[in-house]
Order: structure tokens, then C-alpha cells, then sequence
């Protein structure tokens, strides 16, 4: 694998960049387009991590290319950029490094969309559905309401504040867009460790324990286990971002989860199913430094998408579950 600066295109296809090619989301990505084979991919990421290697294990006429030369890279190869899928960046949530969170998911997405801007070349960039905070504004992805909104951790704050940079500027590329993903979920998490989605977790606890623990409810109104969330199956943000970088609708800022809540109980009791085990379910005390901020529900709201002209039909919880867990979690297998 090389981490040089130079690029190999032989068939001289069009060429796509993917940042955050090692991680989660970024891998799944470049696994579709190797699939279609359409574009030479430059993969960006810090490959130094072994632990992520199998996620490359679909790809093919890729060049990796380190995160710390790729603007210099793209400095001097922008002319031969059809798009750019700016998926990477420090998605730890408990990240308290302000400086580290600062250059890698506002400096350096800043100085991607003003390369994308001045070689006028498409981007979509991964935003987050952290931004909301505790929902008071609720989780509708309209311009107006986003410098209202307030989010609970440094992660989530350096989202908010590239996409209110992106907004206020009069110069962009020909189409952008920032996506708010949700709670996604799917294979190529495997490295994520207590990152990884609430799926991933709940298949473990099972594999271990046979049983698998939520967190009582600690509100009159929800039962327990009936805390929502908007989980989002990988392959359907996969389908979206091929959709946007193909039909290029109104450049904004848009969620990226499935539209539906779904509680934890169920979550939980569809990965039992799908791994051919009855139910086990208890339930523990949520933390107390954690209760307070605890989240009861998030739902995104998809009307913009879906007028943008994205007509296909997310996964159900109970669809994306099964396919997980039986196509890749058990197996282990990768995208």
C-alpha cells in the first residue's frame, strides 16, 4: 500500500477522491465504486492503522494516499478531480482535543471545499447528526434553524461549525452538500471499538453473554428500552451519496437517517432473531453523569431528500439487522 503522493491512472478513468478511506462509512464507499468500476479512486486516510486493513479488501484500482500529503496532493492534481466524497474525520464523540478536532474536521474541510471551489469540482462531506444537540430544535435539516442549534460535546460543536463556515460562503463549489448522518450502522465498523454502532455492541454482549443489558427508562412517559433513536443502515447512506454525486439536486445540507424511530428494545430483540436466539433483555440504571443528557429520541427528518428526487426505500430496522448480522457479523465479513 502507498502512502507517496503520486498517482497511477492508467486507463486514465475519471477520478474520485475518497477521504476517510479506512474507517467505516469511507471503506463501504469505496467498495461501491470499485464495484461499478467507473473512476480511478484516491483513497485518503492515516493507513497506518492495521487494524483496517480487511475493510480494503474489495478495492481495487485505488492509490492511498496519506491525510497529511493530500493537500499538497490535490494542490497539484485538482485538474484531474471529477468529485470529492469528504467522508473523513475524528468521529470520537468524547474527543476533548480541541486542537485535534479543529484541524481535521474544520481546517481541513476547509481546505478541501476551497480547493473544490476554486477547480470548481463537486464535494459531499459527512456532517452529523450530533449537531442537534438534545433536540431541542428538533432534527428538520433547514438552513434557517441550524445556527440555533446547540451541540453537547466538542465533536459534535466542530460539525456545527463547518457547516455554519460552509453557509456563509459566497463562493462554492458547483454542488455541494453536507449529510447529517444519524445513527449508522453496518459492516467495516469492526475497528471502532466503543464507537461502534449500538448493532455491533448488542451482537458482542449476545456472542458473549447470551443476554444483552439497556438502560431503563428514567422518565414516566418511556418504558424501558422504548428510548428511539433514527438508525440508518450503511448501504442506504452508501445508495444516497451515489445518488447525490450522480443526480446533483439543490446543494444544502441534508439528514441522512432512515425518517423512522426506532427503540433500543427492538433493536436488541431483532438482533437476537437474526441470530437464531431467543430474547434475553434486562435492564440496568443508566449512568447518572450521563442521565441528564441522556437522549430519548432523535428522528430525522427527510423531506429535502425526498424532494431532491430520492425515491428509494430505506431499510426497516428489522431488514438492516438481519442483513447485518447474517450476512457480515457472523461471517465476518466486509462490505
Amino acid at each position: 500500500m502507498s502512502n507517496n503522493a503520486s498517482m497511477p491512472n492508467p486507463n486514465n478513468k475519471p477520478i474520485l477522491v475518497i477521504t476517510g478511506a479506512a474507517g467505516f462509512v469511507g471503506s463501504c464507499l469505496l467498495a461501491e465504486y470499485a464495484r461499478k468500476n467507473t473512476h480511478h479512486l484516491v483513497a485518503v486516510d492515516d493507513f497506518s492503522i492495521e487494524k483496517k486493513e480487511g475493510n480494503f479488501i474489495h478495492a481495487t484500482d485505488v492509490e492511498f494516499i496519506d491525510r497529511e500529503v493530500f493537500i499538497d496532493w490535490f494542490s497539484r492534481h485538482a485538474a484531474q478531480v471529477e468529485a470529492v466524497l469528504h467522508i473523513g474525520a475524528r468521529t470520537n464523540t468524547t474527543e476533548q482535543n480541541l486542537a485535534v478536532l479543529d484541524h481535521l474536521n474544520l481546517s481541513y474541510s476547509i481546505q478541501i471545499w476551497e480547493l473544490c471551489t476554486a477547480h470548481q469540482i463537486p464535494l459531499v462531506y459527512a456532517s452529523s447528526a450530533a449537531t442537534y444537540g438534545n433536540g431541542e430544535y428538533g432534527y428538520r435539516d433547514e438552513h434557517a434553524l441550524i445556527p440555533s442549534l446547540k451541540p453537547m460535546n466538542p465533536y459534535g460543536q466542530s460539525k456545527q461549525d463547518f457547516d455554519l463556515w460552509a453557509l456563509a460562503q459566497e463562493k462554492t463549489p458547483p454542488f455541494w452538500a453536507g449529510l447529517k448522518f444519524f445513527n449508522v450502522y453496518g459492516p467495516n465498523e469492526y475497528h471502532k471499538g466503543r464507537m461502534a454502532s449500538v448493532v455491533m455492541h448488542t451482537f458482542n454482549q449476545i456472542q458473549a453473554t447470551g443476554t444483552m443489558s439497556l438502560f431503563k427508562s428514567h422518565r414516566s412517559d418511556v418504558a424501558d428500552g422504548y428510548q428511539s433513536r433514527d438508525f440508518v443502515y450503511v448501504k442506504d447512506v452508501v445508495n444516497v451519496i451515489v445518488f447525490l454525486l450522480e443526480q446533483k439536486p439543490n446543494s444544502a445540507i441534508y439528514n441522512l437517517g432512515s425518517g423512522e424511530a426506532n427503540p433500543f428494545f427492538d433493536l436488541a430483540r431483532f438482533t437476537f432473531e437474526a441470530m437464531g436466539k431467543e430474547p434475553k433483555i434486562s435492564f440496568i440504571d443508566t449512568p447518572i453523569d450521563i442521565r441528564d443528557t441522556y437522549q430519548y429520541y432523535t428522528c430525522a427528518g427527510m423531506s429535502k431528500l425526498r424532494e431532491s428526487g430520492y425515491t428509494q426505500a430505506f431499510y426497516t430496522l428489522k431488514e438492516g439487522v438481519f442483513d447485518y448480522v447474517q450476512q457480515y457479523l457472523l461471517p465476518k465479513a466486509y462490505y
